[in-house]
Order: C-alpha cells, then sequence, then structure tokens
C-alpha cells in the first residue's frame, strides 16, 4: 500500500457482504480504515468476525465503537424479540431503527477526522430483507447531507458514500468475493450465530447467504450449529 493512498472508511460487520466491499475497496488503491459497530446486537461473533476480516484484508485500522442501540430496542437483533424463521412479506422484525444512518454517521465523522472524502458500506437492494435503509434513494440522501453537515463538505472537500454491491445479487455478491480472494469462511451472517459464529441455518440472512452460494455455483463454506 502507498503512504499517499487515499484514505476510505469502510463499514465492517463480519458479514460476507461488507467483506467483499472491503475488497473491492482494497483493490481501488484506499488506505483502508475499517469501521465496527457494537450496537448491542444479539451476538459479538459478528464482531470477532469483523476482525478477522478486516486483519486478512489489509486494513491500516479497525476501530469498533460502541452505540448501544439496545437500551431503545425494537428490533429482533436488539430486544426481547424472537428472530423469525425466513420469509414473510413487509419489512421484518429483524429491521433496526435508524441502524445504518447511525453507522453512516459514526463513519462520517471518523472520515472527517482521518481527512477521507471516501466512505464505503455494503447495503443491497436486490437481495435484501426488505430493510429501508439498504436502497438506493437512502445513498443518495446520505451523500447529500454528509455534503452539507460537515466541515470537510462545506470547505469543498466532495464526500462520496460508495455502495458498490447495492444492484448485485447474492450470487454475483459471492462470484466477486472469490474473484478479490475474500475468505467467506471468515465471516458470520446469521442473526441468530452462537458465540463460535455458527449459524442457524433458518433466518433470512442464512437463507439469502446459502442460495447465493447455490447460485453462484459456489461451495458453502458456512458452518451451522446443526451440521446435520
Amino acid at each position: 500500500m502507498s503512504e499517499n493512498a487515499k484514505k476510505a472508511v469502510v463499514l465492517v460487520s463480519g458479514g460476507m457482504d461488507s467483506a467483499v466491499v472491503l475488497a473491492m475497496a482494497r483493490e481501488r488503491g484506499f488506505a483502508l480504515h475499517a469501521l465496527s459497530v457494537s450496537y448491542g446486537q444479539r451476538h459479538t461473533s459478528e464482531l470477532d468476525a469483523a476482525a478477522r476480516v478486516a486483519a486478512q484484508l489489509g486494513a491500516v485500522a479497525h476501530k469498533v465503537v460502541n452505540v448501544d442501540l439496545r437500551s431503545i430496542g425494537g428490533s429482533a437483533l436488539t430486544d426481547d424479540i424472537e428472530v423469525p424463521e425466513a420469509g414473510g412479506a413487509g419489512i421484518p422484525v429483524t429491521y433496526v431503527p435508524a441502524r445504518n444512518t447511525i453507522m453512516l454517521s459514526v463513519a462520517l465523522g471518523w472520515a472527517e477526522v482521518l481527512g477521507a472524502d471516501d466512505l464505503f458500506c455494503g447495503v443491497n437492494a436486490v437481495d435484501y430483507s426488505g430493510y429501508p435503509d439498504c436502497r438506493p434513494a437512502f445513498i443518495a440522501a446520505f451523500e447529500q447531507l454528509a455534503n452539507l453537515a460537515t466541515k470537510a463538505g462545506v470547505e469543498g472537500h466532495r464526500l462520496r458514500i460508495h455502495a458498490p454491491l447495492i444492484d448485485l445479487t447474492k450470487a454475483d455478491i459471492v462470484r466477486e468475493g472469490l474473484r478479490l480472494g475474500v475468505d467467506f469462511a471468515a465471516t458470520v451472517s446469521c442473526y441468530r450465530a452462537d458465540a463460535e459464529g455458527r449459524a442457524c441455518g433458518h433466518c433470512d440472512a442464512c437463507h439469502l447467504r446459502a442460495e447465493g452460494f447455490a447460485a453462484a455455483g459456489a461451495a458453502d463454506p458456512t458452518r451451522y450449529v446443526d451440521a446435520g
């Protein structure tokens, strides 16, 4: 990595999508500053995965910021609400109120401190689970906000929010990750993963992940609680 490489802040959850985004930002020549958010999610194995992925893909820094979204609840991921089996219409109970807005805001703050003009996130509007903060309109609106609400933006440093997976299918994401050498075995996608990062195999996230590997014709390295 060149000492003169442009800096980018990349949101890294520990899941497969954000791992691919981190690899894409690396391919574009950015100095990677990985950011994970401990927001009171049901398990911390995804944060362990984020640290693994950041190290494997050569991030120059990996920061974990604590934001207590469990204190407001309202989601099966941050409250005493059962994570449902895959399926169902409408916005699911795994939607975390304001999560992506808050995460991007934290990333924006760190980017200003670093002098980085580029932020990357792994939102996806094709295979997503119905979350309103994974749509192109949200990303465009947040980029506009970033340039209106920051010292960097008003002083002429154009801030860019990159969401390179937004129009890709899960199979496309798998293929891109394999091309870039992402170790998908290091990632954790499951909403109900155990302390070792093993997946339940039944939630929306598990089904989307499995379908993506199947559609891509690639071996799925996911470890399940029930190996049978």
